[in-house]
């Protein structure tokens, strides 16, 4: 019992400590919803982790993301941009000013209370929004989207964050493993065109080998289905062919072929000059 007690007691410890000691819990919703903080641990391999992203337009700029951590030595920074030039910092969004919103294979993470405009937006604070989705790369990829700063109220940052920890576990696995189903018609067809093939390979081997047949006679049953094409035509005659209300069927008349009596020799030996 008392070596039972001296196993569980650290395993109990380690576990709390784990608990305790997520780095998304760094992170204060702006709701305190509970749903977003589950959605937030789901970040949790991407914490401890920076990813920067340049720009060279308007000017050089890097901008330094992390999540639920500080950036740029400034205190509850999540998002800085870095001015290369100078290296002026601009906070973008702090992340205890945090809105995580998740969708199948995304995550949308939105720092507000960031440093205010200077002359546009209504001098509004900044904020960054966060598109974090699925990627199969190995490699994350952080980019700069855009800047929306062409209105007076509700402007932000836009960036992308490509990551495989959002992807889901066993997609490409299942992906693999689903069967492709063949629909009845096709399972028909397949039967059918199978014997039909081992029918004329079959006979055209009896008959040419066992027979002893040439030319066409090879073919399988040939007086049966000569038969089946003459009548199919005959039917095809009938029903297809317009007599209308004629009794007699039309005729050719052809040219008579009875030799012409032989036309008597006129002689014009008096009509040449003496």
């Amino acid at each position: 019992m008392l070596l039972s007690v001296r196993i569980i007691t650290p395993l109990f410890i380690l576990l709390v400590g784990v608990q305790a000691d997520l780095k998304t819990d760094n992170c204060k919703l702006i709701s305190s919803s509970e749903s977003e903080q589950d959605t937030l641990r789901l970040l949790e391999p991407l914490t401890n982790q920076k990813f920067i992203a340049k720009e060279q337009q308007p000017e050089p700029y890097s901008y330094i993301f992390q999540v639920c951590g500080d950036v740029g030595g400034l205190k509850n920074a999540g998002l800085v941009q870095k001015n290369e030039k100078d290296e002026k910092l601009v906070l973008i969004g702090n992340y205890n000013q945090t809105r995580a919103i998740k969708g199948s294979d995304w995550i949308m993470l939105i720092y507000e209370g960031g440093e205010k405009y200077d002359s546009h937006c209504s001098n509004e604070p900044r904020k960054a929004m966060i598109m974090i989705s699925c990627s199969k790369s190995d490699t994350d990829k952080f980019s700069v989207i855009l800047e929306d700063n062409k209105k007076k109220v509700g402007c932000y940052y836009l960036f992308e964050l490509d990551t495989k920890v959002l992807c889901p576990a066993n997609s490409s696995e299942t992906t693999q493993q689903t069967p492709s189903k063949l629909s009845g018609g096709s399972i028909f067809l397949i039967v059918v065109f199978s014997c039909l093939a081992v029918y004329l390979t079959g006979g055209f081997l009896y008959q040419r080998l066992v027979v002893g047949a040439k030319g066409v006679e090879q073919f399988p049953n040939y007086a049966f289905w000569s038969q089946i094409g003459n009548l199919s035509a005959d039917g095809c005659d009938f029903v297809c062919r317009s007599r209308g209300n004629r009794a007699e069927p039309p005729t050719y008349r052809g040219v008579a072929t009875e030799p012409l009596g032989e036309e008597s020799e006129e002689r014009d030996d008096h009509l040449l000059p003496m």
